[in-house]
């Protein structure tokens, strides 16, 4: 039995990875991380990790990702220093544990 010729299939489209897609979406406005996560339906931990890998590749060139530090609610504490993406559990001062999320945003590439 001779085999039917297939047809050509068409080529799969290409979509934006989850990287390009943050880096779009940092360009736009300031977001948090959980803001990312509920926009492109990714938990919020594999966001932080995106986030530490566009950190070094977009700080290479002449942009760079700020991060506007998380801070405590209770005493306003602002954890500046922090080199960490994600959320701090409590803070150092008042031992508080509600703590407002760092925001994160793309400057200077478009």
């Amino acid at each position: 039995m001779k085999k039917k010729a297939s047809e050509p299939t068409a080529p799969v489209e290409r979509h934006d990875t989850i990287r390009r897609k943050i880096v779009a979406l940092l360009l736009d406005r300031d977001q948090s991380a959980k803001d990312l996560s509920i926009e492109l339906r990714v938990p919020e931990k594999e966001i932080y990790n995106h986030l530490e890998h566009i950190r070094k590749t977009v700080n290479k060139g002449e942009s760079e990702l700020t991060v506007a530090p998380a801070a405590c609610e209770k005493c306003g504490f602002a954890f500046k220093k922090r080199e960490r993406l994600k959320k701090p559990g409590k803070c150092p001062f008042c031992r508080g544990e509600l703590i407002r999320e760092p925001i994160f945003r793309i400057n200077g590439l478009r």
